[in-house]
Order: C-alpha cells, then sequence, then structure tokens
C-alpha cells in the first residue's frame, strides 16, 4: 500500500494521474479495500477533469452523484444526447470556463507549460458564445436556437455576409438538436466552435458601430436581421465590445502559441520564458484603448475574480469582462482532492 506522506504529497501536488496509477497498482495488486478502491477511483476522475475530457464529465458526476463537486461538474459539460434534460455548457459557459481557469493555475502549479498553452487556446474557442450568452441567455444551445435567431441565418439570402462555411455551421446549430445522435456529436466535434464566429459577426453591425470606433477584428455585418439588433443602443455597443475583445484574444499571441508548438514531432514546447512573453504581449493586445474608450477591460466595469497567484494575470478579469459577469477560478478539481485526502484518510500506510 501506498506511503501516506507520499501519497498526501501526490494529491496535494495535484499529481492525480501519478495517485491514480498507485492507487490502481494496489487494487490490482489484490487489495480490494472498499476505501482504497474509492480513493483510486477519485483520482482517476480528478485526473479525467484536469486533462478537461470534458465529454465524459457528466459521466464522471453520475459515478459520485453524492460528491457536492458532481452537479458542478456536470454543469461544465457537453450535453451527450441531442435532447438531454441538463443541457450543461450549452445553456451556460461559465462553470465550464470557473474550470478552466482553474486547470490553467493547477498545470502553473505541477509546471506544465504545454498544458498551459492548450488550456489558453481552449478558453479562446468559445469566448463568442460567451460573450452572447446575456444576450441569448443560453450559450448556442442547438435546442433553442430557432427560437432565438431568424431571418437570415442559415440561410443562403446574399445580403448576409456569412460565407458558405458558417452559413452551413448556422443551419447545423438550427438543426442538431432535433436528429440522431451521431449528428448532434458530429455538431460538437466540428461546428459549435465555428457557431461563435457567425454570431460574432451578427454582433458586429453596421446599425450599432460606426466605422472606426473600435478596432476592427474582421468581418462585420452591413445589413443586421432585426433579431441581431433586439435590445437599447447601449446592451448592442456593450456586446458589440465584449465580442470584439473575445475575438482580439482569440487572435493573440498566447493563442497563436498553441499553434506553433509541433508537439509529437520531436520539437520542443514553449518555455516558461516564452508562455510569459506572449501572455504579456496578449495582455497588451486585449488591455490597449480604443478609439471610442469602450474597451471593457479599460473601464473596470466588470472585475474578475482570481486566486492570488494567478498564473496568467489578468486572466479571470479578461474572461469576466467578455462575459459580462465576474468569473473566477472554481475549486472543483481541488475538491476532488479534498476528497480523496477523506476517504483515504484510514487506509494509507505510515
Amino acid at each position: 500500500m501506498v506511503a501516506q506522506a507520499g501519497f498526501r504529497k501526490l494529491v496535494d501536488g495535484h499529481w492525480y494521474d501519478a495517485a491514480a496509477a498507485l492507487l490502481d497498482a494496489d487494487v490490482r495488486a489484490g487489495d480490494r479495500t472498499p476505501e482504497l478502491v474509492q480513493a483510486r477511483d477519485l483520482a482517476i476522475a480528478a485526473k479525467r477533469v484536469l486533462d478537461l475530457d470534458a465529454e465524459d464529465y457528466a459521466q464522471i458526476a453520475s459515478g459520485f452523484s453524492g460528491a457536492p463537486w458532481a452537479s458542478e461538474l456536470a454543469s461544465a459539460c457537453f450535453p451527450q444526447e441531442p435532447r438531454q434534460a441538463n443541457r450543461g455548457a450549452l445553456g451556460s459557459l461559465v462553470p465550464l470556463y470557473a474550470l478552466m481557469l482553474e486547470v490553467v493555475d493547477l498545470r502553473a502549479l505541477r509546471h506544465e507549460p504545454l498544458q498551459i498553452v492548450v488550456t489558453a487556446h481552449l478558453i479562446g474557442e468559445y469566448m463568442p458564445q460567451l460573450a452572447w450568452e446575456s444576450t441569448l441567455g443560453h450559450a448556442g444551445d442547438p435546442l433553442r436556437m430557432a427560437s432565438s435567431v431568424g431571418e437570415r441565418w442559415g440561410t443562403d439570402d446574399p445580403e448576409c455576409p456569412h460565407g458558405s462555411a458558417l452559413r452551413a455551421t448556422c443551419r447545423r446549430a438550427l438543426n442538431a438538436a432535433n436528429g440522431d445522435q451521431a449528428g448532434f456529436t458530429a455538431y460538437l466535434d466540428r461546428f459549435h466552435s465555428r457557431q461563435g464566429s457567425a454570431l460574432a459577426m451578427c454582433a458586429m453591425n453596421h446599425a450599432t458601430i460606426d466605422a472606426g470606433e473600435r478596432p476592427d477584428v474582421g468581418e462585420t455585418c452591413p445589413n443586421p436581421c432585426s433579431w441581431a439588433i433586439r435590445g437599447s443602443l447601449e446592451q448592442r455597443r456593450d456586446l458589440d465590445a465584449r465580442v470584439r475583445l473575445a475575438l482580439i484574444y482569440q487572435n493573440s499571441p498566447i493563442v497563436s502559441l498553441r499553434h506553433h508548438a509541433p508537439v509529437g514531432h520531436f520539437f520542443g514546447v514553449p518555455s516558461v520564458s516564452e508562455i510569459s512573453e506572449a501572455w504579456v504581449r496578449t495582455w497588451e493586445k486585449v488591455s490597449m484603448p480604443w478609439p471610442d474608450g469602450s474597451n471593457p477591460l479599460q473601464q473596470g466595469g466588470v472585475l474578475g475574480d482570481p486566486d492570488p497567484s494567478e498564473a496568467l494575470p489578468g486572466m479571470s478579469a479578461l474572461v469576466s469582462a467578455v462575459a459580462g459577469r465576474t468569473i473566477g477560478p472554481g475549486r472543483l478539481i481541488r475538491d476532488i482532492g479534498a476528497d480523496i485526502d477523506d476517504v483515504g484518510e484510514g487506509v494509507w500506510r505510515d
């Protein structure tokens, strides 16, 4: 059986993969003590959550339904079935972003620069939907999109500036939850992140912002549909600002660093100094003043809620500014670690 002191160091250092391997070795060797098996299962769960194995979060949560953190984990999962009752990250991206912020900090504590870069890239993946969530009332859920959009969305109307790929994505976003399991899975795998690009273009329309007022971050919409300009001008300008901030981050040095890390081909991974430099340049880019003074990070209306030792200083503030609400790193993974400690209290060897 693993020694208590060594095992606690693994759990306290968030080395859940190593802890799971040691516990599993004991179980395979014949030690079927219920507490040991449960600790092993918790360590495996913590490893998978830290790996952002999000498609299996609901399954992991169901295996620990009595744990206080299980419902939070299920909320961070993309639903596996088209019309599943718990819409998870399609209903709200906030739990998933809180988890990703936690992962960035824990990867830094484990001195894993590549994983920091990978997670920083994933944070940008759904940022336009995060910005739109406060307006749509959901995070681009295909089950609800038909009642949220309309008119030229997903059509071949030449007045719509969406290209062919985005039009196809928009059509799928309307129908993905009405088809079979395979079609829904394919939509999540290949199209849902593109839906954010389509929504971003709709937010940046000429009925809301004049040319030159804000940074040029991509194609805008000269002929907005009426659904895209619902609400007051102040609300629309706020959405436009948060979407532009999301797109600036998506094209930032820290995200680009992920594309330039050819892992698996015998090349080096980004160093800590390279990540630090990329993040400094990213922060300069996202926090730069805009011509009309509307950069959400400059205005400071929504504050982040970072841990004192935030790995990428300002990341919580950036995510919060895009969301239009305060988001900080959660404690989900650390709560699983605490459960491992509690379960193992009576079985570790001194």
